[in-house]
Protein backbone atom coordinates (compact mmCIF):
# COMPACT_ATOMS: atom_id res chain seq x y z
CA UNK A 1 0.00 0.00 0.00
CA UNK A 2 1.34 3.44 -0.86
CA UNK A 3 2.02 6.11 1.73
CA UNK A 4 -0.71 8.18 0.05
CA UNK A 5 -3.30 5.43 0.34
CA UNK A 6 -2.34 4.80 3.97
CA UNK A 7 -2.89 8.49 4.72
CA UNK A 8 -6.21 8.46 2.88
CA UNK A 9 -7.40 5.33 4.71
CA UNK A 10 -6.29 6.76 8.06
CA UNK A 11 -8.06 10.05 7.36
CA UNK A 12 -11.31 8.38 6.31
CA UNK A 13 -11.17 6.08 9.36
CA UNK A 14 -11.76 9.12 11.59
CA UNK A 15 -15.22 9.56 13.04
CA UNK A 16 -15.45 13.33 13.62
CA UNK A 17 -14.44 15.38 10.58
CA UNK A 18 -14.73 19.12 10.05
CA UNK A 19 -14.97 20.67 6.61
CA UNK A 20 -13.58 24.21 6.45
CA UNK A 21 -14.83 26.44 3.68
CA UNK A 22 -18.46 25.37 3.47
CA UNK A 23 -20.77 27.93 1.91
CA UNK A 24 -23.99 29.11 3.51
CA UNK A 25 -25.43 29.92 0.07
CA UNK A 26 -23.81 27.71 -2.60
CA UNK A 27 -24.96 24.16 -1.92
CA UNK A 28 -22.87 22.82 -4.82
CA UNK A 29 -19.62 24.39 -3.64
CA UNK A 30 -16.87 21.72 -3.35
CA UNK A 31 -16.78 21.99 0.45
CA UNK A 32 -20.53 21.48 0.70
CA UNK A 33 -20.40 18.43 -1.57
CA UNK A 34 -17.58 16.97 0.55
CA UNK A 35 -19.48 17.79 3.75
CA UNK A 36 -22.56 15.90 2.53
CA UNK A 37 -20.55 12.95 1.20
CA UNK A 38 -18.71 12.45 4.49
CA UNK A 39 -21.94 12.85 6.47
CA UNK A 40 -23.77 10.38 4.24
CA UNK A 41 -20.89 7.91 4.60
CA UNK A 42 -21.43 7.85 8.37
CA UNK A 43 -18.96 10.43 9.64
CA UNK A 44 -20.01 12.98 12.23
CA UNK A 45 -19.37 16.13 10.21
CA UNK A 46 -18.97 19.74 11.25
CA UNK A 47 -19.24 22.74 8.95
CA UNK A 48 -16.69 25.52 9.41
CA UNK A 49 -17.51 28.94 8.01
CA UNK A 50 -16.00 32.11 9.54
CA UNK A 51 -19.47 33.70 9.54
CA UNK A 52 -21.07 30.84 11.51
CA UNK A 53 -24.78 30.45 10.97
CA UNK A 54 -26.37 27.40 9.37
CA UNK A 55 -24.97 25.17 6.63
CA UNK A 56 -26.71 22.12 5.20
CA UNK A 57 -29.31 22.31 7.97
CA UNK A 58 -26.74 22.17 10.79
CA UNK A 59 -24.80 24.70 12.82
CA UNK A 60 -21.71 26.16 11.21
CA UNK A 61 -18.79 26.97 13.46
CA UNK A 62 -16.58 30.02 13.02
CA UNK A 63 -13.42 28.00 13.59
CA UNK A 64 -12.26 24.56 14.70
CA UNK A 65 -11.91 25.56 18.35
CA UNK A 66 -15.65 26.32 18.52
CA UNK A 67 -16.67 22.73 17.72
CA UNK A 68 -17.88 21.04 20.92
CA UNK A 69 -15.73 18.00 21.69
CA UNK A 70 -13.26 18.80 18.91
CA UNK A 71 -12.66 16.80 15.76
CA UNK A 72 -10.27 14.10 14.59
CA UNK A 73 -9.60 15.55 11.14
CA UNK A 74 -10.33 18.52 8.89
CA UNK A 75 -10.83 18.88 5.15
CA UNK A 76 -9.73 22.33 4.02
CA UNK A 77 -11.64 23.64 1.00
CA UNK A 78 -10.77 27.32 1.22
CA UNK A 79 -8.69 29.60 -0.98
CA UNK A 80 -4.97 28.91 -0.38
CA UNK A 81 -4.59 32.27 1.35
CA UNK A 82 -6.94 31.05 4.12
CA UNK A 83 -5.52 27.52 4.35
CA UNK A 84 -2.59 28.45 6.61
CA UNK A 85 -4.97 30.03 9.15
CA UNK A 86 -7.09 26.86 9.13
CA UNK A 87 -4.09 24.57 9.70
CA UNK A 88 -2.83 26.82 12.52
CA UNK A 89 -6.28 26.56 14.09
CA UNK A 90 -6.12 22.78 13.59
CA UNK A 91 -2.79 22.53 15.41
CA UNK A 92 -4.09 24.75 18.22
CA UNK A 93 -7.21 22.54 18.50
CA UNK A 94 -5.13 19.33 18.60
CA UNK A 95 -6.27 18.10 15.16
CA UNK A 96 -3.61 15.73 13.77
CA UNK A 97 -5.01 15.09 10.26
CA UNK A 98 -5.51 17.68 7.52
CA UNK A 99 -6.63 17.19 3.93
CA UNK A 100 -6.16 20.19 1.61
CA UNK A 101 -8.66 19.81 -1.23
CA UNK A 102 -7.56 20.14 -4.85
CA UNK A 103 -8.72 18.31 -7.94
CA UNK A 104 -7.86 20.54 -10.87
CA UNK A 105 -6.51 24.06 -10.66
CA UNK A 106 -5.34 25.92 -7.59
CA UNK A 107 -7.51 24.27 -4.97
CA UNK A 108 -6.68 24.83 -1.31
CA UNK A 109 -3.09 23.64 -1.18
CA UNK A 110 -0.64 26.14 0.30
CA UNK A 111 3.02 25.14 0.49
CA UNK A 112 3.37 27.22 3.68
CA UNK A 113 0.43 25.38 5.23
CA UNK A 114 1.88 22.00 4.18
CA UNK A 115 5.21 22.95 5.79
CA UNK A 116 3.41 24.10 8.94
CA UNK A 117 1.63 20.74 9.17
CA UNK A 118 4.89 18.84 8.74
CA UNK A 119 6.63 21.03 11.34
CA UNK A 120 3.86 20.23 13.83
CA UNK A 121 3.56 16.47 13.23
CA UNK A 122 0.20 16.76 11.49
CA UNK A 123 -0.56 14.10 8.89
CA UNK A 124 -1.28 16.12 5.75
CA UNK A 125 -2.75 15.18 2.40
CA UNK A 126 -1.92 17.94 -0.05
CA UNK A 127 -4.37 17.69 -2.92
CA UNK A 128 -7.05 15.43 -4.26
CA UNK A 129 -10.53 15.09 -2.86
CA UNK A 130 -11.94 12.79 -0.18
CA UNK A 131 -14.80 12.04 -2.59
CA UNK A 132 -12.31 10.17 -4.79
CA UNK A 133 -11.95 7.58 -2.00
CA UNK A 134 -15.01 7.78 0.29
CA UNK A 135 -17.23 4.82 -0.58
CA UNK A 136 -19.32 4.57 -2.54
CA UNK A 137 -17.22 6.57 -5.00
CA UNK A 138 -19.32 8.09 -7.78
CA UNK A 139 -18.34 7.61 -11.42
CA UNK A 140 -17.14 11.20 -11.83
CA UNK A 141 -14.72 10.99 -8.90
CA UNK A 142 -13.47 7.58 -10.09
CA UNK A 143 -12.63 9.25 -13.41
CA UNK A 144 -10.93 12.18 -11.68
CA UNK A 145 -8.84 9.77 -9.58
CA UNK A 146 -7.87 7.87 -12.73
CA UNK A 147 -6.87 11.01 -14.64
CA UNK A 148 -4.94 12.44 -11.69
CA UNK A 149 -3.17 9.10 -11.34
CA UNK A 150 -2.09 9.24 -14.96
CA UNK A 151 -0.91 12.84 -14.75
CA UNK A 152 0.85 12.60 -11.40
CA UNK A 153 -1.73 14.84 -9.74
CA UNK A 154 -2.86 12.51 -6.97
CA UNK A 155 -2.42 13.90 -3.47
CA UNK A 156 1.01 13.87 -1.95
CA UNK A 157 1.44 12.65 1.59
CA UNK A 158 4.06 12.13 4.25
Amino acid sequence: MTARRELVDDFLAQRRIAVAGVSRTETNAPANLIFRKLRDAGHETFAVNPNGGQVEGTAAYGDLAAIPGGVDAVVVATPPAATERVVRDAVDAGVRRVWMHRAFGEGSVSEQAVAYCRDHDVRVIAGGCPMMYCEPVDFGHKCIRFVLGLTGGLPKGD
